[in-house]
């Protein structure tokens, strides 16, 4: 992923800080430090230990997870190091610690810790680590919470993200909505993020785009639309064509007149009558500002009757001017059936005028769009070509949490292990090694663990069971 811009991202170490500046060591539950105390007290904060960073059980319902986060994760550690307002801080909030507690405290950072992992983007699966991370067993404490924080989400979104793409198909566009309904600015810019690492095209978030690297989409809303109450209101009329070669001074007039002859078209004729001319307005108004990405939202008062033969006729005007109007955007109403219905309003323009392409004019559907509305879409037969997607998207609403856990494996070469009567919290004890194995295909088949020192597997032909279900 590209690395962010500005000042507050950037490191004297080479490493940029964590995007967001409130990833701090602060950013972490007072256990973490109330541990730290108790290692630190007891002689055992230097301690190496192991600890495992992995999830129980892929979300959604689902057969697989993608795991992100890991690049701020590693940002993190590589800048981690209190400032003297932060130990000031911690003082006030364990007075009774000792002061060369403190003193420890401000001399750490995490030059003393490994962490291997799989790498950012990849298809994980559950109890696999995805990330271990050894150190001593103080400093390797106060990275648990950080780390859950900054890869919990970042999987779930990324996670929820590539199931849009997979219901959605390879050939369509996908495009995030969710700044507005994402949990805050900081879920906002995480969501973008990791959307596009999960199969999206683009985000309407610009701050994400500055960011990120993450390619910009938006056009415009119903309020643009109803601001308008007519043509008259446009003060400045004039286009230049594409190439430059020569000026319409009136484009209103050439809008006005394809529209005329839309509604006077042997194969369009008593499809609509009177259309809203706030709207042919307020199309007219963005095609002028816009010539080269003009796409309209086309629901504002009534699709076919008015929104498409509208946007058809600002089009035709851009056409002439040799401009191609990107396309429609629907919002609201049968998604199915309007799209078809205005692919073949579409095909119906192309051939009626012989405007080669015009058939093809791309169709954004939104409005609250999830995994099983657009599943739906697909069964109904639509016209489609992009989907944008916002509220179920970056609010994971079908599972609010992943559920990532941080659990000791190993300490000082010693293996560890949590027991508990739900058979899947029991912990996987000790230093492991991970193998992907595939087939002859070029299919992955099965992930395996080992120990580190065991021997790696031999493709000789084996069974593969659930290690968790009695069979």
């Amino acid at each position: 992923m590209a690395a962010a811009n500005g000042d507050a991202c950037r490191s004297v170490g080479g490493v940029p800080r964590p995007t967001n500046p409130m990833v701090t060591p602060l950013l972490t539950d007072l256990y973490q430090f109330t541990m730290a105390y108790a290692y630190w007290k007891a002689g055992k904060h230097l301690d190496r230990a192991v600890f495992d960073l992995y999830f129980r059980k892929n979300p959604f319902g689902g057969e697989f997870t993608i795991f992100g986060g890991l690049e701020e994760c590693i940002r993190f550690i590589a800048n981690f190091k209190f400032t003297e307002e932060e130990i000031k801080f911690l003082r006030s909030v364990m007075p009774a610690c000792e002061d060369d507690f403190f003193e420890y405290l401000r001399s750490i950072d995490c030059s003393d810790v490994e962490v291997y992992a799989i790498p950012e983007g990849y298809a994980v699966f559950p109890k696999v680590p995805l990330m271990r991370i050894e150190g001593p067993v103080a400093v390797v404490q106060l990275l648990e919470t950080p780390f859950l924080s900054l890869v919990n989400y970042a999987s779930l979104v990324t996670t929820n993200a590539a199931r849009h793409r997979l219901v959605a198909g390879k050939s369509k566009n996908l495009l995030e909505f969710g700044l507005r309904r994402a949990q805050g600015p900081d879920g906002g810019i995480s969501a973008s993020r990791y959307c596009y690492m999960g199969g999206f095209d683009a985000t309407s978030n610009v701050a994400a785009g500055r960011l990120f690297g993450i390619p910009i989409r938006g056009t415009h809303s119903h309020a643009f639309v109803s601001s308008f109450m007519g043509l008259d209101e446009i003060t400045d009329k004039t286009l230049t064509s594409s190439d430059g070669s020569n000026t319409c001074e009136d484009f209103i007039s050439l809008v006005q007149n394809w529209l005329i002859r839309i509604q006077d078209s042997s194969s369009l004729h008593g499809t609509f009558g009177e259309t809203s001319q706030s709207e042919l307005a307020a199309f007219t108004s963005y095609a002028l500002a816009f010539p080269n990405s003009f796409l309209a939202l086309v629901d504002t008062y009534d699709v076919m009757r008015s929104g498409v033969p509208n946007f058809c006729a600002v089009a035709l005007a851009l056409n002439d001017m040799g401009y191609k109007a990107v396309g429609i955007r629907l919002d609201s109403g049968d998604l199915a059936y309007l799209s078809v219905e205005a692919r073949k309003f579409f095909h119906a323009v192309e051939k009626e005028f012989v405007v080669v392409g015009f058939g093809k004019t791309s169709i954004t559907a939104s409005n609250d769009l999830n995994e099983e509305t657009i599943d739906a879409l697909n069964k109904q037969g639509h016209e489609v070509d992009a989907f944008g997607i916002g509220t179920y998207l970056v609010t994971c609403y079908a599972q609010a949490a992943l559920g990532c856990v941080f659990k000791l494996v190993e300490i000082n070469k010693q293996p560890r292990i949590k027991l508990s009567e739900d058979v899947m919290k029991v912990s996987i004890p000790c230093k492991k090694k991970c193998y992907r194995l595939y087939g002859k295909e070029g299919y992955p088949l099965v992930d395996i663990m080992t120990g580190e020192d065991e021997p790696g597997p031999k493709m000789v032909g084996f069974m593969i069971y659930h290690s968790f279900i009695d069979w």
